[in-house]
């Protein structure tokens, strides 16, 4: 049987679901399959969404008009603001999932959106004409006909799971692996790697004793995450988290029985994520620790599953629930579902381009942990920018892409297609560079206009944000336009506030400008303000006492757009540049850098590299 439509996309879980809807959302005929209905938008690790980082990126996905941040804000059970104790760019919103509902809800916006069917079938090959995509073809033999594939395959590409000596030969929660697609990609000339990931096990709650853990509660007033969710309408009793301890006893179980760990007994052949080790890794790499946080988590509000945070692993069952046993509160655990690792194949990111489209195949987009990244919200982001990208490329428009200056989306894909990424890629706010002004705050301001270009942000929308941006300029010029004088009932203020006096007339953005004083406080002596709305406030305050950092990062970026926008020929010959170090040359005629400024982020391109290239440039561009 064959059947046309325009785009595929191979795959349902959180890449899968942003990429099908951003193509279908732009006007374009697309299916998207999935080896079970069952497992779409599923959760099969940690119930939440978002985090340290992470949650910028759920930000970043909601301001370009993906699905994320909307679905989370009508299931989650407890949402939490990170990081507050410190600035402003580490802030990130992390919301405890109902998994079930969560799925569930996903799957109700994807069954009722326009131009979008749900097809349960594994794809066993990629039709390509003359480096050009034609098609996909299912297991049993039905061909679909398309322009453009966009593979989100997650961790079931011969995907493995192992628990001690137990190896079935699964993906994610014992649902049906993916065990042809890897073989067909690697005839079209794609490379291939083997990554390893985990997760602990599942508690019953009613064997638990919460008594021994301390609490840990949600926020008193819950923040959206989506840009467009009335936070009126979310507040609501939240379920409550756990924290306890490992001992000297759990790392006792776990050294004891390290051989029958197939991480350390050699049957794991698959590289795993440095940023989140399983217990027995954390044991043997940080030996000299007495204990180990472990959170309990509730899987959903129709469920007695507990999630067991910071304790993943590939143990045998027997090992699993002694060490266990041994963790306040768990000493009579009764485990529902059994920790395990998974192993599973994904790409060299390399092959790809800012666009995360495949360089050799026209039409061909990878995304999620097909690309070597991991996490649910990692996933999502390479969704949406690979399904706008692939209707893009239909609409013969230019890609979009958006570089690391713009928003950690840039920086997660700069990241897994220039750099050598040896484990799985984890987001973190070290990665970027210019934090500070790419906080999960102003997301929308950042990334609100690419939505709209793309075609996925409405009129009204951005009339919304272009009135939120000029609110915003109108109050910082208003406050640094307002001056106060000395006079007593000024001091008298400051004084109350532990703030300095002051000797002369000072305006009142200079005083918001001092640590000890907010938005709010200043309301005493500011007689001529209007109400806003808090996100306005808080856009307002933090540009205003953070101009400086703001400023130098703002200068630094000027820099670096210097060097992104002088564009290096896609034709050029390195081996050409004969000044250019050997294992440059090769590098750069593998990658196929866009620019300068990417040329200057791959491993093995010096900075004496990078002279010679400019030099170069300049004399090609002359003949």
């Amino acid at each position: 049987m064959k059947q046309k439509t325009d785009i595929c996309v191979i795959g349902a879980g959180h890449a899968g679901c942003e990429a099908a809807l951003a193509a279908a959302r732009l006007g374009f005929k697309t299916i998207v399959f999935t080896v079970s209905v069952d497992s779409i938008a599923l959760m099969p690790c940690n119930p939440n969404v978002g985090g340290t980082s992470k949650g910028h990126l759920v930000r970043e996905v909601d301001a370009l008009g993906g699905e994320m941040a909307k679905n989370i804000d009508k299931t989650f059970i407890q949402s939490k603001m990170l990081n507050l104790s410190k600035g402003p760019a580490v802030h990130s919103l992390r919301a405890q999932a109902d998994k079930l509902a969560y799925s569930n809800t996903m799957r109700e916006i994807l069954e009722n959106q326009e131009n979008l069917m749900i097809k349960q079938a594994e794809i066993v090959d990629i039709l390509v004409e003359g480096k050009k995509i034609t098609g996909v073809k299912t297991f049993t033999g039905n061909i679909y006909e398309c322009k453009a594939v966009i593979i989100c395959t997650g961790t079931y590409l011969n995907s493995r799971c192992l628990c001690g000596e137990a190896i079935t030969y699964t993906g994610p929660n014992g649902l049906k692996s993916a065990t042809y697609l890897t073989e067909a990609m690697q005839k079209l000339g794609i490379n291939f790697r083997r990554f390893k990931t985990g997760t602990p096990a599942r508690m019953d709650k009613r064997s638990l004793d919460f008594s021994k853990m301390v609490p840990q509660p949600g926020d008193d007033i819950i923040t959206p995450f989506s840009f467009s969710t009335d936070s009126a309408l979310i507040q609501k009793e939240q379920a409550l988290c756990y924290l306890t301890y490992t001992n000297e006893k759990t790392h006792e179980i776990i050294r004891e029985n390290l051989g029958r760990s197939p991480m350390y007994a050699g049957i794991i052949e698959g590289t795993g994520t440095r940023y989140c080790p399983s217990i027995e890794d954390k044991i043997v790499k940080f030996a000299d620790k007495e204990r180990h946080q472990v959170f309990l988590e509730p899987e959903g509000l129709s469920t007695n599953e507990m999630y067991v945070a910071g304790m993943s692993s590939s143990m045998p069952e027997d090992v699993q629930i002694l060490m266990y046993r041994t963790v306040p509160g768990m000493e009579n655990c009764e485990i529902v579902r059994s920790a395990y690792a998974i192993e599973y194949d994904c790409i060299d990111p390399s092959q790809l381009n800012a666009a995360l489209r495949f360089k050799e195949i026209e039409g061909l987009y990878g995304a999620g942990q097909i690309n070597g990244s991991s996490g649910y919200e990692e996933a999502a982001a390479q969704g949406l920018v690979a399904g706008i990208n692939a209707a893009l490329y239909l609409l013969g428009k230019e890609e979009m892409i958006i570089d690391r200056s713009e928003a950690y989306i840039g920086v997660l894909i700069d990241d897994l297609v220039t750099k050598e990424n040896n484990e799985p890629y984890r987001m973190m706010t070290s990665r970027a560079e210019y934090r500070l002004l790419l906080r999960q705050d102003n997301a929308d301001l950042r990334l609100g206009e690419r939505g709209f270009a793309a075609g996925l942000k409405s009129a009204e929308e951005f009339a919304r944000l272009n009135e939120k941006k000029k609110s915003i300029e109108k109050e910082i010029k208003r406050l640094k336009e307002t001056r106060i004088g000395a006079a007593g009932y000024v001091q008298d203020f400051l004084v109350l506030h532990e703030s300095t006096p002051l000797r002369s007339a000072a305006s009142l953005a200079d005083l918001l400008s001092r640590p000890e004083l907010d938005y709010e406080k200043l309301g005493a002596l500011d007689k001529e303000r209007v109400t806003l709305a808090q996100d306005i406030i808080t856009q307002v305050e933090i540009e205003i006492k953070y101009e400086g950092y703001i400023e130098r990062q703002k200068r630094q970026v000027s820099q670096f757009k210097k060097m992104e926008n002088r564009k290096i020929p896609l034709e050029l010959d390195y081996d050409k540049v004969s000044s250019l170090r050997l294992e440059a040359r090769q590098k750069l005629t593998a990658l196929r850098p866009l620019s300068i400024g990417q040329a200057s982020r791959i491993s093995g391109v010096s900075p004496a590299d990078i002279a010679v290239l400019l030099v170069y440039m300049e004399q090609y561009r002359s003949r």
